[in-house]
């Protein structure tokens, strides 16, 4: 199959194409940047912007499949764009479309829903990468900072979130369904923090932050009053999705979803000093 994969560079998106590559599918990989990303051999990179459609039309012709992200920009705000995308998809003759939702639905969800082409929803809970974030401070100092510190989270595995997008696009069977994606266990971020550490054969202690204290971080990264607040509440309020585990990979790839200590052990790494 050809399948155009946006959202190319992204932590999913390009787990995506390597793995539709491995499958033996043709594969054009959107970005921004095609110059500066790194592809497998034999993918076609080609440049354009999911806020601007038109820089791209042409990379539709000939597509049999499409995975859209629902968010895009430098702020990663909801798209706003989906009916010209949806649009391009239907002219092109595109059969599947796989979107990976964001945090908040977006205008692109329901124009995908609207339309003439079989689509699958991808809602994948927090991600494993997600804690690549603490590795500076773990390999400087042993620590991890964080608010919130008995939350639970069933973390999944962007490997398995990319291969459920895979089955979708390439597959029968998947059409209408929305697909929330977890990993196999449920965990608190203590319980993360020391299979962190066995994995990377070292002390790592956590230090519960306050929430005032996280706020205060979170304003020093850039991020919006908006995304703040939401940060306290997925993170403070974790609501039952984020924490209830799903069949989801197994039933849709035929394997296992893959466990916090597998992913930990694939990248104790880049916790080591």
């Amino acid at each position: 199959m050809k399948i155009l994969v946006t959202g190319a560079t992204g932590t999913v998106g390009r787990e995506i194409v390597k793995q539709l590559v491995e499958g033996g599918h043709h594969v054009r990989a959107l970005s921004r940047n095609p110059a500066r990303a790194h592809f497998p051999a034999g993918v076609h990179a080609v440049a354009g912007d999911l806020t601007a459609p038109d820089t791209f039309a042409e990379a539709f012709e000939g597509i049999e499949a499409v995975h859209l992200i629902n968010f895009g920009g430098d702020d990663s705000a909801p798209l706003e764009t989906g009916a010209r995308l949806v649009a391009l998809a239907e002219r092109a003759g595109v059969r599947r479309i796989s979107v990976l939702l964001g945090g908040a639905p977006a205008p692109l969800d329901e124009a995908v829903a609207a339309g003439s082409v079989d689509w699958t929803f991808l809602q994948p809970v927090e991600f494993m990468s997600n804690h690549l974030e603490w590795a500076a401070s773990i390999r400087s100092e042993g620590l991890v900072r964080e608010p919130f510190p008995d939350r639970l989270s069933a973390v999944v595995h962007e490997a398995d979130i990319a291969a459920v997008a895979v089955a979708a696009l390439t597959q029968d069977g998947h059409a209408g369904k929305t697909y929330t994606i977890t990993g196999p266990e449920v965990l608190s971020l203590r319980q993360m923090v020391d299979i962190l550490a066995a994995a990377a054969k070292r002390e790592i202690k956590l230090v519960a932050l306050t929430e005032q204290q996280a706020r205060e971080r979170w304003q020093g990264m850039g991020f919006s009053p908006e995304a703040i607040e939401f940060f306290v509440y997925i993170y403070g309020n974790t609501p039952e999705i984020g924490y209830t585990v799903t069949p989801t990979v197994e039933q849709v790839t035929g394997r296992p979803a893959r466990t916090f200590a597998q992913w930990a052990a694939e990248h104790a790494s880049a916790f080591t000093s």
